[in-house]
């Protein structure tokens, strides 16, 4: 089954992050942030684990942040507990599990021989968990350090008592893509240099693993013209 699963592996895991960041476009603010974004969350885990299926340390690694993450989730929604210490804990395992899925999908793109839809899917779903990776570290700043963000976006997600996963993710996005709307800021020292890191992440994935992978396409290509 998981060996059945790995052939679509990228496919699995880029539709459910672009589930994660478009599907409160269909599904109301409240319940998505409440619930169906935690939700995708896990699916995402779980998609993961196919993922690094054939890395032995990793997936029992993957294994562990699962249990943790949706034990967590299922203390807040069935008894109502989440302190800040275990939102801190929650949002470190994403952080970790992203970061470690980013590194292994630049792997594989990386060592990949020739360029398929596959390759093309890890390269997108390696993009978006850079955005991932940039929210949960915006996120960790700004709930161990309050105001260190801010705009709009945010004093309205503070005002209403809603997550402030989604303005921080939205300001992750931005800062990756270098658009720079200017409607959200990083006002202290720490959320500046992170916001920087995010943004250079950004930047190499873009000038480094997309060339490597247009220069095996042009290769590719050249050798099967000249066939």
């Amino acid at each position: 089954m998981i060996d059945r699963l790995y052939n679509i592996r990228f496919e699995l895991f880029l539709f459910s992050q672009v589930a994660i960041l478009f599907g409160s476009l269909i599904i109301p603010q409240q319940p998505f942030d409440g619930i169906v974004a935690p939700l995708l969350l896990m699916i995402n885990l779980v998609t993961g684990l196919v993922l690094v299926s054939r890395k032995g340390r990793y997936f029992w690694l993957f294994v562990i942040l699962l249990l943790i993450s949706s034990g967590l989730f299922g203390a807040d929604s069935l008894f109502n507990i989440d302190t800040a210490n275990l939102k801190i804990v929650r949002i470190g395992c994403y952080f970790i599990f992203y970061t470690l899925v980013a590194l292994e999908i630049i792997r594989q793109v990386w060592v990949a021989k020739q360029v398929n839809k596959n390759v093309i899917y890890g390269l997108v779903s390696g993009y978006i968990s850079l955005g991932l990776i940039g929210c949960f570290i915006f996120v960790l700043i700004e709930w161990l350090n309050p105001g260190s963000f801010q705009g709009a976006m945010m004093n309205e997600a503070i005002s209403s008592g809603r997550e402030l996963i989604e303005p921080l993710m939205y300001f992750s996005y931005i800062t990756l893509m270098t658009v720079g709307y200017g409607d959200m800021l990083p006002v202290s020292a720490l959320a500046q240099k992170a916001v920087i890191l995010v943004g250079l992440m950004g930047q190499f994935y873009l000038v480094i693993i997309t060339a490597v992978v247009v220069g095996k396409y042009i290769s590719a290509a050249k050798r099967i013209e000249s066939e």
